[in-house]
């Protein structure tokens, strides 16, 4: 994320904007836990719930200052209000979905339905390419 703002604030005419999507649990802060960036203004962030402990945010950015070369690591190193803390909570939302999913009664069945019903399709799919192909 730090690079993503990084490189829009590099990129943007002045007063342009960045908007980009995160997925976000329900103990995520925007406050703190959205990347932020000297030379960009959050100007809008919408949640949209898509479960009860998950969902997403549209975030808005407008570029505001001038970018200047000899700050980039500086930029990225502050990208973080809470550091490595609120990166986390973003890099790891996808490992933090399996773990939730995990959790709740019947997965292990569900998993090994949905992995059977891939596998089927899978091979009719080759089956029907080698009937093509003869």
């Amino acid at each position: 994320m730090a690079d993503l703002l990084d490189v829009a604030a590099r990129s943007l005419v002045m007063d342009g904007n960045l908007v980009y999507i995160i997925p976000s649990m329900a103990d995520f802060n925007p406050e703190t836990d959205l990347p932020i960036h000297p030379c960009l203004e959050q100007t809008y962030c919408c949640y949209q719930p898509l479960h009860v402990q998950y969902g997403r945010r549209v975030v808005v950015m407008k570029k505001k200052g001038e970018y200047l070369e000899c700050q980039q690591e500086r930029y990225k190193a502050s990208a973080w209000i809470n550091g490595a803390e609120s990166a986390e909570k973003v890099a790891n939302v996808r490992e933090r979905l399996l773990e939730e999913a995990k959790r709740k009664p019947g997965y292990e069945e569900k998993s090994k339905y949905k992995a059977a019903k891939r596998k089927k399709k899978k091979e009719e799919q080759k089956a029907k390419k080698n009937e093509s192909n003869t």
